[in-house]
């Protein structure tokens, strides 16, 4: 993992350093509530959205992000059973690939496409807080651009992840961490047991939960991560 870049905003950065550019703004008449298909800018599989019935917000942004040869669906699955309780907003794109660009050829189209689909959301609902999220593969994505923008996202949950790969870094987002011990996709010892104590050398606060299991997300870790990420 990189070590934390100065703390602003180089001219260069862009795309291909895994930036975002959308922002959170002020909303007058919030979206429609419920499940819906939200179309991919560039014209590939659409992301789905998740906006909790009843209230008009703020929510809490959660972007979600499948792992590798997953699909859009299992993005969202990771927290949609608790997400009206807690006010989330979930938000889960399909990677252009087979998986996200970083861990292929490098930060690029699911980047932009991600901006987009952020800035699209950001746009018509009330936002307090930007979280992202995912597994295995989408996990590693999801420390990658955490820590990437950390001037937008305050929180990163990363289930079962490889690594953490940002070029740039932003801020200091609070990140969650599981792993399950039995793990032989990508096992413990060579991941997150040596990547949590880095984060932590780097400054950024970070829970870990470790669990008996394999590569998966017990529903106890979800519930877990939530209420870590509401409380």
């Amino acid at each position: 993992m990189t070590e934390p870049a100065p703390p602003h905003r180089q001219p260069d950065e862009g795309y291909r350093h895994g930036r975002l550019t959308a922002r959170p703004t002020a909303v007058a008449a919030p979206g429609p509530a419920g499940p819906a298909e939200v179309p991919d800018p560039a014209g590939g599989p659409p992301a789905l959205r998740h906006v909790p019935p009843g209230g008009t917000g703020p929510y809490r942004l959660v972007l979600l992000l499948h792992g590798a040869g997953g699909s859009a669906r299992q993005g969202l699955d990771l927290l949609l059973p608790l997400a009206d309780a807690h006010r989330l907003l979930l938000l889960a794109p399909q990677a252009v690939a087979s998986t996200w660009d970083l861990i292929a050829e490098g930060y690029g189209p699911d980047v932009a496409r991600i901006d987009a689909l952020l800035a699209a959301t950001l746009g018509a609902y009330p936002v307090a807080g930007v979280t992202v999220g995912g597994f295995s593969d989408g996990a590693s994505y999801a420390l990658s651009l955490g820590l990437t923008n950390g001037d937008l996202v305050d929180a990163v949950l990363a289930f079962s992840p490889g690594f953490a790969a940002p070029l740039v870094t932003h801020g200091r987002p609070r990140v969650f961490v599981s792993h399950g011990t039995e793990d032989r996709v990508l096992p413990i010892d060579v991941c997150s047991r040596r990547l949590v104590p880095r984060l932590h050398t780097l400054g950024y606060p970070a829970e870990y939960a470790e669990f008996t299991g394999g590569h998966e997300v017990p529903a106890e870790i979800r519930r877990r991560a939530v209420d870590w990420l509401v409380g």
